[in-house]
């Protein structure tokens, strides 16, 4: 073969090889979560935390309930950095809308058939809302939730049933904000 026909297969070559590598790299997603417990005390909100608290509040509406906690003898997500409540009621039709909302672009499937994308992207382990609990390790499938402060529901309060926020807790890396979907949100050092 001459030189001159070798260049067009060698373009075509690299283009298809390139081409092949971005697709594959457009598609790559993190796998479902799996439990992470809180193991110590941090000292303030983790960065990617407040950057997707931030993006729930400006794409959703609703408020900021808070990230970090200080400790006070228990370990929780919050206290690490890696968790943050967004302030909604659930007696209020606007604001179970509002969630019903996040949690369909969250579990979505995406273009590349990618089951619940943006979920697993942002790191989120798991959400728990008006007595419900979705967890990566699940699969997010939706679990009737009643915290472990609390016998029974008549006797819990709006707080601990998350019916006056919703919770959502990350993985160690999606607090960090390492996670594929922090990729160009993550303020510079």
């Amino acid at each position: 073969m001459s030189p001159h026909r070798l260049v067009p297969v060698v373009v075509a070559t690299v283009l298809t090889v390139t081409l092949s590598s971005w697709r594959a790299d457009a598609s790559a997603i993190e796998d479902y979560a799996t439990y992470e417990p809180a193991q110590h005390c941090a000292s303030g909100a983790k960065p990617g935390t407040e950057v997707l608290a931030a993006w729930v509040v400006a794409k959703f509406g609703g408020g900021l309930g808070g990230i970090w906690r200080p400790c006070s003898g228990s370990t929780s997500e919050h206290h690490e950095g890696r968790a943050f409540d967004w302030t909604l009621d659930a007696t209020k039709r606007s604001d179970r809308r509002r969630a019903a909302r996040l949690r369909a672009r969250l579990f979505a499937t995406d273009g590349g058939g990618n089951t619940h994308a943006l979920a697993r992207r942002m790191g989120v382990m798991y959400i728990i809302w008006n007595d419900h609990m979705w967890s990566a390790w699940d699969g997010f499938a939706k679990d009737d939730y009643l915290s472990s402060s609390c016998r029974r529901v008549s006797r819990c309060s709006p707080t601990l049933r998350h019916r006056d926020h919703l919770h959502i807790s990350l993985t160690r890396a999606g607090g960090r904000g390492e996670t594929s979907w922090y990729d160009g949100r993550m303020p510079t050092p």
